[in-house]
């Protein structure tokens, strides 16, 4: 079977949303820019109290880093919580520790409330560890995380074994608050609820220019404008065009990953028979996990559509026999790519760099739950003009030295180790 170039997520979720694009002038409360994660929940957030609003996209709702996302639905940041804390300080750090920590939960509530078919499980992630540092980073993350009140639990020996499937992991930390879902049908599911609410929703819609005119904002694009009190800039790592600065304050870099056909013998039910989603602790990481119809999806660092299928399939050969070499031949059906905002610190920057503007960057690869947690944060201090509503509050653009030579640097890096994995010099 030839391995096809198509983001699962988007085969899985056939109801996807289809708006016509922005023509003639609309005038709103708020325009929103992109309609992703973060985009969508302050979309439906600033609908809820009573807020009209305007939706742009350049494309299609989900269509970028959200709809090519693991579905991983995570607490936290990808750097421990007191690194986050060291990072913010010990006020502000605490209290995006907090918010994110309770941001599965949100997402839940979300999908509850305007019954988003996604193929939400609540049954938590494991972060696997794979060497004895790996373990000793989980240990460390379990005692922080403890301490701050969350059910999570570092699994040892046959326990850990039975939650994973494999015998290469030594422990793996399971975080009860998270879960998994199709990020696909998430976005969608949050865009069709947005404009069953009010919101006018434009696709095909690139914006060329942002500027004040007098009290409002004019967000333009090729054949309209929308006329707005307030802006969310909510593109990030897929922010086009020179209209705005933002692309200076990341450096782009990508994920791919590679699913298998519906896997549903009995070797296969061994991996991951809890349900949650995995990924290892390797600096160049492995994500695992399976989707409601059986199939196999690892994915890892690096730009996918710059490799040769072939060697895609080579690697994940090779991560599907270290990991669980009881399979019989695993047939893999499609892989994509997704691009992720990266920052030098791995921590996110809020921006307000006008009144009435306000933008995010920088989720450096969690973006289901950050991305849902900062839209309402940007809806609730859009409404009521209070910063405590903020997950940190807003730091001046900076913008980056070098973007283009840190992400090329990255990709050369990832892809290294990769093409070791496929020559089995490391795994």
């Amino acid at each position: 079977m030839p391995l096809r170039e198509e983001c699962l997520w988007e085969k899985l979720t056939p109801q996807r949303p289809e708006n016509a694009a922005l023509t003639g002038e609309v005038t709103v409360d708020v325009c929103i820019i992109g309609a992703g994660f973060t985009g969508l929940s302050a979309a439906v957030h600033l609908l809820e109290q009573g807020k009209r609003v305007a939706v742009v996209e350049a494309h299609r709702a989900g269509h970028g880093g959200s709809g090519r996302n693991v579905g991983l639905v995570n607490a936290g940041m990808w750097i421990p919580p007191d690194d986050i804390e060291a990072g913010f300080g010990e006020a502000v750090g605490s209290q995006l520790n907090r918010m994110l920590g309770a941001a599965p939960a949100l997402v839940f509530s979300l999908v509850d409330k305007y019954d988003i078919d996604c193929q939400l499980r609540r049954e938590g992630t494991l972060h696997m560890a794979h060497n004895a540092r790996g373990e000793a980073d989980l240990r460390s993350r379990e005692e922080q995380w403890k301490r701050r009140g969350a059910p999570v639990e570092l699994l040892t020996g046959q326990a850990c074994a039975d939650a994973t499937g494999t015998d290469k992991i030594a422990a793996a930390l399971l975080d009860r608050r998270a879960g998994t879902l199709n990020p696909m049908a998430y976005a969608s599911g949050l865009a069709k609820a947005a404009k069953d609410h009010g919101a006018q929703m434009f696709d095909h819609s690139p914006v060329t220019r942002l500027e004040r005119q007098g009290q409002r904002w004019s967000v333009q694009t090729a054949e309209g404008s929308v006329l707005a009190e307030q802006v969310v800039v909510a593109s990030n790592a897929y922010t086009e065009g020179d209209w705005t600065e933002l692309r200076r304050n990341f450096f782009p870099g990508y994920y791919y990953q590679v699913a298998s056909v519906p896997l549903d013998d009995e070797a296969a039910r061994r991996i991951l028979p809890g349900g949650q989603g995995s990924w290892d602790t390797r600096q160049v990481l492995s994500s695992i996990r399976r989707d409601k119809d059986g199939r196999l999806l690892l994915g890892s660092l690096g730009n996918g559509n710059r490799k040769p299928t072939w060697f895609l399939k080579a690697w994940a050969d090779r991560v599907q026999q270290h990991y669980f070499p009881y399979l019989k031949s695993v047939e893999w059906e499609c892989t994509w790519t997704g691009c992720i905002a990266f920052t030098p610190d791995h921590l996110m920057r809020l921006f307000e760099p006008a009144p009435g503007l306000v933008a995010v960057t920088g989720y450096n690869g969690r973006g289901v739950t950050t991305g849902t947690v900062v839209g309402k944060a940007f809806a609730d201090y859009l409404c009521h003009g209070d910063a405590k509503a903020l997950p940190i509050p807003f730091a001046p653009m900076q913008p980056l030295v070098g973007v283009g030579l840190r992400s090329c640097l990255y990709e050369a890096g990832f892809s290294l180790y990769h093409a070791g994995q496929c020559l089995r010099i490391v795994i």
